[in-house]
């Protein structure tokens, strides 16, 4: 099939670099020159394992190529996925200025029929906006061509990407036309020759499945940082708990890991959109608000912790940081806990050594040059001369650590461990003063005789 994608960024450049690595023609077209200039150069702009060689092989192969000219692209493909950025709006509501102006673009420039696919993220409702936007375009232009519009979600995991898109639970696809149903099963065809997870609904519920699947997933997170908070002050280790409740197949293992909050580009703004929809329908969703203010209190707790092993004392101090990027495999630093932390930290007169394996240019672009700010080689330079260590993403490389060696570096010598990496007891036994997610070792509960 020839597929056009809009947008080059995270969803449209995978979900064009996996079909076109099935065998379709796949024109993935942007407003951003630098950008196609770029992926026509073979450099990727995202972080993702086992993109770049995958887009290389399909743009040698012929297979997928990039332009800036929307004409050219709507002309390209008889389906049409919108996989353009959707940002939070200030009250929180998904911005559609992107989506409602591929719209436009389509109906300013198709000649024949069009399947048009909501790839990106949007809130119940878009595709009607969709559908009304390219019919005032072809109406402006005096055309009356038939179209469709269609909702595809994504369910794409940072850092799994190609994975979830070639070996995902589920492909959603809303509509009720027999056409679309037939293309988008042609277009998927690879992907469900072993198992048919092709599911068909109406337009409404595939794009409220999207938002409910980030939104309970975000849930479960939010759910396990408070029952950490609450272990922690009773002197209880959540991660017993987790194993507990982890084994009732009803709950599962997934996501029920305490930490220092979610971030990056899905969870928290997908859960303020869903909130926003149900306001607009006269519907206060409760659960989702306090989902969302839980994930919000819960990445102050790194700061919180530092705050408390130095008295409140952090001017003048160096904090050395492993991780940066809101989780790993990825050089996403949306919304990430590091950067709640390190501006934090900065307001409070402290320094920052930072090291992650993926994440440094992206500091760099969101930060600069700052005074208070290094960007370590690696995570043994990051300590050196650091009184504390706090630890924000579980990268693999940090799991296994000397903790006589660590003691030796740090100046205090305190670990925060906001992922929860370490066993208390090996780490405490090397000298270090060690504060995880509700682990029952917090300061909290060492200052509070009465808890037991």
């Amino acid at each position: 099939m020839k597929i056009t994608i809009f947008g080059t960024g995270y969803v449209g450049l995978v979900t064009g670099t996996c079909l076109a690595d099935v065998g379709h023609d796949v024109l993935c077209v942007d407003v951003d020159a630098e950008k196609i200039a770029r992926l026509e150069g073979g450099e990727i702009p995202i972080f993702e394992p086992g993109l770049e060689p995958m887009v290389k092989a399909n743009v040698d192969a012929g297979r997928l190529r990039f332009t800036t000219d929307a004409q050219q692209a709507v002309a390209f493909g008889t389906l049409q996925f919108i996989a353009v950025g959707t940002p939070p709006d200030e009250d929180g509501s998904a911005d559609l200025k992107y989506v409602l102006a591929v719209a436009e673009t389509i109906g300013t420039h198709m000649a024949q029929y069009k399947v048009i696919v909501d790839k990106s993220t949007v809130p119940v409702g878009t595709a009607d906006r969709v559908r009304q936007r390219v019919a005032a375009a072809l109406q402006a232009r005096g055309e009356a061509i038939d179209f469709d519009v269609c909702s595809n979600p994504e369910f794409l995991k940072e850092g799994a990407a190609i994975e979830d898109f070639t070996h995902g639970a589920r492909i959603i696809v809303g509509t009720e036309s027999e056409r679309v149903k037939g293309l988008m099963r042609e277009c998927y065809a690879p992907y469900i020759r072993l198992h048919d997870k092709l599911m068909f609904m109406d337009v409404r519920a595939a794009e409220l499945t999207k938002y409910a699947a980030n939104a309970m997933l975000a849930t479960k997170i939010s759910f396990m940082n408070e029952i950490a908070n609450l272990a922690e002050r009773l002197g209880a280790d959540v991660e017993q708990v987790r194993r507990g409740i982890g084994s009732d197949p009803r709950i599962g293992y997934q996501f029920i890991y305490p930490g220092c909050g979610y971030g990056g580009s899905c969870f928290p703004k997908d859960v303020q959109a869903l909130a926003r929809t149900a306001s607009d329908v006269d519907y206060q969703a409760e659960l989702l608000i306090a989902v969302e203010g839980v994930n919000r209190r819960q990445k102050q707790t790194l700061f919180t912790k530092l705050a408390q092993a130095f008295d409140g004392e952090l001017a003048g101090k160096t904090i050395a940081l492993w991780g940066l990027a809101f989780k790993p495999n990825t050089d996403d630093m949306r919304d990430a806990p590091s950067r709640t932390l390190m501006e934090a930290l900065w307001e409070a007169g402290a320094r920052v050594q930072a090291y992650d394996p993926e994440a440094m240019r992206e500091c760099r672009r969101l930060y600069g040059e700052r005074d208070d700010l290094l960007l370590a080689g690696d995570r043994i330079q990051a300590v050196k001369g650091a009184d504390a260590l706090v630890i924000c993403t579980e990268w693999k490389e940090f799991r296994s650590v000397d903790f006589a060696w660590l003691t030796q570096q740090l100046a205090a010598p305190v670990v925060v461990d906001g992922r929860n990496l370490f066993e208390p007891d090996a780490i405490k036994a090397a000298g270090l003063r060690y504060f995880a997610v509700g682990r029952g070792d917090s300061l909290a509960v060492e200052q509070d005789a009465s808890v037991t």
